[in-house]
């Protein structure tokens, strides 16, 4: 029998059992379906992490020089006690470091952990929670601060103490009419009366959560009102991300030269940037994707089953259909192709309803939630790929059945 003949006797098959043919491959649809969202959804977030939030975060080409390192997930009561014996970060180690990377776009100093927040007033308007950072100029070209309107924060400002700040699109949008209302009038934080002289360009949200709404202050300023933060940080931004690794290797070099640390002893501050982010979520996606597989499986193997009875019962009704065939000259191998087909023709439009749904699926997360989605190749590959080995795995032993089965019995067969 040609291939040709077998696919034309397949898709008959499948057709004139629609309702059958839907139940039989409902298994494969859902695990496919499910399998395509959630690794659209991974990858989304993947790309996500790795383009936007560790951007936000730490700053494009950025390193940073920190007391405590940056550290997602289980720290060990020895490390957090030794963590707790280091020095802070002071502005002599600031300078320390700008003097060995005189090639740096930008060298900043920033009030570390815990930052602050505070309810910003004006008038009879209260904005809750907004985070407040402690700063010296060049933090905002760190972090790629974009001042849409008014002007960034200078070392006049830092220098003389001035109460003046630069506050997050959040702040220009929700207590003024809009971001240009809002330069050269006051708020009051913390109980005292700040100018606003500019405001910055929005960075938009991440899974839900804006970036806009903070207040830059002067970092002498900001001490003078909470004081010293226990984790003041030092963070560095280079023109290419080439330089960074270079960059970190000078930036340990004077920090160790400015504690007076002997080629023994241990580092007491660490130099990090944006891989102890990217780093935890890989190993928090590469458990995700260690699960997915098994919960898939399950799915495909009772897909599986659903389809060999299904087609062993297709078999059995077609018992005399298969004696005829025979008897006209039919061998095995023909109504094995016969059974074999129809069974891999089941799994592979399973799959593409499956890849179709998982698409559909992964599109509505998306559009109603905080959670990107990319869609991939691969995973298509992959779904497809399942569908045609169901079909060839389980449809082995429907289709052997049927091909020896006794042409002389098989007619007989009411």
């Amino acid at each position: 029998m040609p291939f040709r003949e077998a696919l034309r006797l397949a898709v008959t098959t499948i057709a004139s059992a629609k309702l059958r043919s839907f139940f039989t491959l409902l298994g494969i649809i859902v695990s496919v379906a499910f399998l395509v969202a959630v690794v659209a959804v991974i990858q989304g977030m993947n790309a996500y992490v790795a383009e936007n939030l560790t951007g936000a975060m730490i700053g494009k080409n950025s390193f940073q020089v920190r007391r405590t390192p940056i550290s997602l997930g289980f720290v060990d009561d020895e490390t957090i006690r030794a963590v707790a014996k280091r020095p802070r970060i002071s502005p002599a180690d600031a300078e320390a470091v700008a003097a060995a990377l005189p090639d740096a776009e930008a060298v900043a100093i920033q009030s570390g952990w815990p930052t602050p927040s505070a309810d910003i007033i004006r008038g009879n308007q209260t904005l809750g929670s907004v985070l407040i950072f402690g700063i010296t100029p060049p933090y905002q070209i760190v972090q790629d601060y974009v001042v849409r309107v008014g002007s960034a924060l200078t070392e006049t400002d830092m220098r003389g103490r001035q109460l003046t700040v630069v506050v997050g699109a959040d702040i220009g949008e929700k207590l003024f009419r809009s971001a240009e209302d809002a330069i050269g009038k006051t708020i009051k934080i913390a109980g005292r009366q700040f100018t606003i002289q500019g405001v910055a360009e929005s960075k938009g949200k991440t899974l839900g959560q804006s970036f806009d709404g903070f207040v830059l202050m002067p970092l002498p300023t900001f001490e003078s009102i909470y004081g010293r933060r226990r984790t003041t940080v030092v963070s560095v931004k280079m023109a290419d991300p080439a330089m960074v690794p270079g960059a970190m290797d000078r930036a340990e070099e004077a920090m160790r030269i400015a504690h007076q640390l002997r080629p023994t002893e241990p580092n007491d501050f660490t130099v990090d940037k944006a891989d102890a982010l990217l780093a935890f979520w890989t190993t928090l996606t590469a458990t995700l994707f260690a699960v997915v597989p098994a919960v898939v499986s399950i799915g495909i193997v009772v897909g599986g089953i659903v389809i060999m009875n299904i087609m062993l019962m297709s078999v059995s009704e077609r018992t005399r259909e298969i004696g005829i065939r025979k008897a006209l000259g039919a061998r095995r191998r023909d109504i094995r192709r016969q059974f074999m087909v129809e069974a891999v023709l089941l799994s592979l439009l399973g799959g593409i309803i499956g890849i179709t749904a998982g698409w559909l699926l992964a599109t509505l997360v998306s559009v109603a939630t905080p959670l990107p989605a990319r869609v991939t190749l691969w995973s298509v590959g992959v779904a497809l790929t399942l569908g045609a080995l169901t079909g060839i795995i389980f449809g082995v032993y429907p289709a052997a059945r049927a091909a020896t089965l006794d042409p002389i019995a098989a007619m007989r067969k009411e």
